[in-house]
């Protein structure tokens, strides 16, 4: 396993991480499955965990605290994070980012998944109805507490994160280390021109979520839709991905990945890693063999002819 640091900041976290979304106590119940999972991540070097309140509204959270404590790895080792934004209950004020609902949502958070503290705490969405220097404080104020040490964005806009990032350092507070986008060979351009250019010069890192584009990538729908897959399950996602033109794209890759001796999977999470920009990929997985193939990815380094052979079919 290959580590980066998370933007300019001095933590390191491993290029692939594991995350919760959709998974953990959602759609994968078994929890002798997770625990393997989790196990096999932390063996083979993974140490950033990426999970939020809202992901099987707590119950992820809940279920890898259990996991945690049961493997009981060295806390220390670890690099694990929530968010905080969408609506936990229907209380008017258990949603978004005001400073009452991040202070009371980050004691939630560390209570359901048996911590002290966050190593990463994310702003899960910009809200449009709190001042930022009112979630920008809070933020800083969960750090300073000791309750997290870094905190960060998720799918804010490139002129959202610097809005953020100017007023903390122009005011003495802590400003965001990290944005967590969505990013991969499918969905490209809103990271690449939109947020990159503002990420890096502020010295911001990246951790992106669906570098498979869930699941696309790897291939797995070429033939149709499998029972029990994500676009089995999420109707919103399969309208949103799976078109003609990524269909006829992913099967375009394929040629390209087996002359490398690799699979499509481990060809888009290499893709996303030849962003100096991006400290990890976000990878989701409901069978070992899933790990196994991503871990891969972080040995893997692409030469600029098969760079431009993939920028031939991405962005056509």
């Amino acid at each position: 396993m290959k580590y980066r640091r998370l933007g300019n900041s001095g933590l390191k976290i491993s290029e692939i991480s594991l995350g919760a979304w959709t998974t953990y106590g959602g759609s994968v119940q078994d929890r002798k499955l997770i625990t393997t999972i989790v196990e096999k991540a932390l063996e083979s070097g993974i140490n950033f965990i990426d999970n939020a309140d809202i992901y099987a509204t707590g119950n992820a959270e809940t279920v890898m605290g259990e996991i945690f404590k049961d493997l009981n790895p060295a806390r220390h080792h670890l690099v694990l994070s929530s968010k905080v934004f969408w609506p936990m209950t229907d209380n008017i004020n258990d949603r978004g980012l005001s400073r009452k609902h991040v202070l009371e949502s980050i004691d939630m958070s560390l209570e359901r998944m048996q911590t002290d503290y966050l190593d990463i705490y994310f702003a899960h969405r910009y809200d449009h109805e709190t001042p930022i220097e009112e979630t920008v404080e809070a933020f800083s104020d969960v750090v300073r507490s000791g309750r997290a040490h870094y905190w960060g964005t998720s799918e804010w806009s490139g002129a959202e994160i610097a809005e953020a990032h100017t007023f903390a350092k122009a005011n003495g507070l802590v400003a965001p280390v990290v944005e967590q986008p969505q990013y991969s060979m499918l969905y490209i351009k809103r990271v690449e021109k939109g947020i990159l250019p503002v990420t890096e010069r502020k010295g911001i890192g990246l951790v992106v979520w669906s570098p498979l584009a869930m699941g696309m990538l790897t291939g797995k729908y070429d033939n149709g839709i499998p029972e029990d897959s994500r676009f089995a399950n999420y109707d919103q996602f399969k309208d949103q991905i799976m078109t003609a033109e990524n269909t006829k794209r992913v099967k375009a890759l394929k040629p390209i990945a087996n002359s490398l001796g690799i699979t499509r999977a481990q060809l888009a999470l290499a893709w996303v890693l030849r962003q100096d920009g991006v400290s990890s990929v976000i990878t989701g997985a409901t069978k070992l063999s899933q790990l196994e193939d991503n871990l891969q990815a972080s040995e893997l380094e692409l030469s600029a002819d098969i760079l431009e052979k993939i920028d031939t079919i991405i962005r056509n």
